[in-house]
């Protein structure tokens, strides 16, 4: 089978980007709806696309990222002031941050762990989207993710979890390679 050079390439060039190192421009509306469209293209057993997504963009970003200090700062009274400005800007270091939610709920033929990973799929295809129409992203939980005491004001309901938050923007530096694993370490051929 012949090799696609350019989608061979494009898989080996994707590369999260931390999220303090994007900048304006973020993907457009019309951009960001191309985006979710390519991310829910992904294995969903049942067609029951067990996710959606929240996007945070403009000052909501700002309005939430002071909310989620002000969790952060009572639950620890004594926290530094860097840690302080860090809980200040969570969701404000890319333009847009894209909340992938999970909903995944008892089936009688689909088992709640292949619709977990059908999020985690949309999570995957949803960066890969984004480096395919020239944007940086990074796939970050953070504490957030889990503490179901702040999904409200998230916009997070009740029995969904979040499966990732996806920070778009423009890279201000290339974040350079990372050490990969040795893939001898990892794989295993069965029957060999």
């Amino acid at each position: 089978m012949p090799v696609n050079a350019a989608l061979k390439s494009y898989l080996e060039t994707r590369r999260s980007t931390p999220a303090f190192q994007m900048s304006e421009p973020g993907p457009s509306r019309d951009e960001i709806m191309e985006l979710l469209a390519i991310a829910s293209r992904v294995p969903d057993h049942g067609k029951l696309a067990p996710w959606r997504f929240i996007v945070y963009s403009g000052a909501e970003r700002e309005r939430l990222s002071s909310e989620l200090a002000k969790v952060a700062m009572a639950r620890n009274p004594a926290m530094a002031e860097d840690m302080i400005k860090v809980e200040k800007n969570r969701l404000t270091r890319a333009p847009v941050v894209i909340g992938v939610i999970s909903c995944a709920k008892p089936h009688v033929k689909i088992p709640e762990w292949e619709q977990v990973l059908s999020a985690g799929a949309v999570c995957l295809n949803l960066s890969m989207a984004a480096h395919a129409l020239g944007y940086a992203s990074n796939w970050l939980t953070e504490w957030f993710a889990f503490d179901e005491g702040v999904f409200p004001l998230l916009g997070v309901k009740p029995g969904e979890r979040v499966a990732g938050f996806i920070h778009i923007g423009t890279q201000k530096m290339h974040p350079g390679e990372r050490v990969r694993p040795e893939l001898a370490d990892l794989v295993t051929f069965s029957g060999e």
